[in-house]
């Protein structure tokens, strides 16, 4: 995810980033820009067309069928925001979620119980990393910091690592209650973080596993395509050549919405529009490093 500066204009108007929709439709942009040239040249130069009122009349339509795509992209923008959003708020409540596990057990643990202490250093922002890692789809590895004391567990990568993790943690917690270093009410103190755990994971994976239906998707870029096609049909006899920069700034913001919509409906990524799920996952093993140290 980009940090950027919302009041400096400059840098949005001038830079242009690999995230940025202009380098992207380019190659759309002159395709429309010379379709839109041989249109006009056709229908008021070599075939001499502007007494064709069938023609004219396609213009009339235009603003009906502008404002039924304008609906259409404005929900289709406004449900991938909604999803980048939830994604968001699931990130700040699994930090929330694993700073208050810390302390709770912080104040549960002896201060000398450097063992359980370490343990819980290296494993609660492991979950983090798991859940990382599962999310963008890559190979889960967890690098353990020098500093701790505890023995890296070896997860099976056939099967859910961030549940693992978390019967990892339960586990430990259950012994610590059978050995009576945590009491009965002390183990349903720190049930609460776990279970928060699990659904957070839970709710993140329905996020990423679960896309704007195709036929939704498909028929808004259809849609898109043939609004742009008829344009220089119905306004070359008004415009003239003007129509070709018409044409293209209409295609330009309309398939721009489409894409940041595309964009930001899957925040778990490594686009820079997508949630900076690496540096929460490192906050997380600070915060907790420095709770339990």
């Amino acid at each position: 995810m980009r940090n950027y500066d919302p009041k400096d204009w400059s840098s949005f108007i001038f830079d242009l980033r690999k995230a940025d929709t202009l380098r992207k439709l380019f190659p759309f942009l002159l395709v429309f820009g010379s379709y839109s040239w041989l249109i006009a040249f056709l229908e008021t130069d070599l075939l001499n067309l502007t007494g064709n009122q069938h023609l004219k009349n396609v213009s009339l339509i235009q603003p009906l069928v502008g404002f039924a795509i304008s609906m259409l992209l404005v929900f289709r923008t406004n449900t991938a925001y909604d999803r980048w959003w939830e994604g968001r708020k699931l990130l700040g409540r699994l930090i929330s979620t694993s700073r208050m596990l810390a302390i709770k057990l912080n104040a549960i643990l002896l201060p000398e119980d450097e063992t359980n202490r370490s343990f819980f250093i290296s494993m609660i922002p492991c979950f983090a990393m798991k859940l990382k890692d599962h999310l963008l789809s890559k190979e889960a590895r967890y690098e353990p910091d020098e500093n701790k004391q505890a023995e890296q567990p070896i997860f099976d990568k056939a099967t859910h690592i961030p549940t693992q993790v978390v019967a990892l943690l339960t586990k430990k917690i259950l012994l610590l209650h059978r050995q009576q270093n945590i009491s009965g009410e002390q183990l349903l103190f720190l049930n609460a973080e776990l279970r928060s755990m699990m659904e957070i994971s839970g709710s993140c994976e329905r996020i990423k596993s679960t896309p704007i239906p195709y036929s939704y998707n498909s028929f808004i870029k259809k849609f898109i395509l043939f609004y742009c096609l008829t344009l220089p049909v119905g306004y070359a006899f008004n415009l003239g050549y003007l129509v070709i920069p018409v044409v293209l700034f209409v295609f330009y913001v309309l398939a721009s919405l489409e894409l940041i919509a595309e964009e930001i409906e899957d925040p778990f990524g490594n686009d820079e529009n997508d949630l900076p799920l690496q540096s929460m996952a490192e906050n997380i093993q600070k915060a907790i490093g420095e709770i339990l140290r």
